[in-house]
């Protein structure tokens, strides 16, 4: 049986919490302890500074889909995310930490959205096939990638893929997360009113603090 409170790295057992009886009781310590190590495995310099942990408590919160603090925080467990916050603060360094928290639930991958749209110019409408219809996906830096251009015609590339992961959400209950710098009137400017109607039903909002400041420099 799989005790997803274990997680096996390099050949260490990091426990984030314990089983108690039919009960999954996490250790947000731990898990904090665990995401420092595995993100200076991933990224080499990396920290969780003290003013991101009311954060990362509610976003740890989410990913083991903890219902009574999700309750708690308005968040629901069965939408994706939508973080939100200044350029450099972390958003895509703990989109990619939080799912080495559940390795036992289906992973999603992490895309820019600017790959995504570079792809498109190269393929054409299978790209909006392929990350509209299928898989578990985090598209990153949501708002900024370029107009997509296919044999002279253009195309609000990721706004169309939204639109077709709203229907796989819908159908299917496959979530998206994404990051973006973007606020809400900036995200509606981008991609239209109707996306941005889907996108609060996609999507719960979390933010970093608007003042956060840039980890990178």
């Amino acid at each position: 049986m799989v005790n997803p409170c274990e997680i096996i790295e390099g050949g260490v057992s990091y426990h984030i919490g314990k089983i108690k009886g039919k009960k999954v009781c996490y250790d947000f310590q731990k898990m904090l302890e665990y995401l420092e190590i595995k993100g200076k495995l991933l990224f080499r310099e990396f920290k969780i500074y003290p003013e991101d942990e009311a954060l990362l408590f509610k976003l740890c919160n989410y990913i083991i889909a903890d219902v009574e603090q999700c309750e708690k925080f308005k968040i629901d467990p069965g939408k994706g995310l939508l973080l939100s916050g200044p350029v450099g603060c972390g958003k895509t360094s703990v989109l990619k930490l939080l799912r080495h928290l559940v390795p036992h639930q289906k992973s999603y991958q992490v895309i820019p959205s600017r790959n995504i749209v570079f792809s498109f110019n190269h393929l054409g409408y299978k790209t909006i096939e392929d990350y509209g219809n299928a898989g578990y996906l985090c598209m990153d830096d949501l708002g900024v990638e370029p107009m997509g251009r296919y044999y002279g015609r253009d195309c609000n590339v990721v706004g169309e893929i939204l639109l077709s992961r709203y229907e796989l959400f819908l159908n299917h209950k496959v979530r998206t997360h994404a990051s973006t710098n973007l606020n809400a009137e900036e995200l509606e400017e981008r991609y239209g009113n109707r996306v941005r109607s889907r996108m609060r039903k996609l999507f719960n909002l979390v933010a970093f603090d608007k003042n956060s400041a840039d980890k990178r420099k």
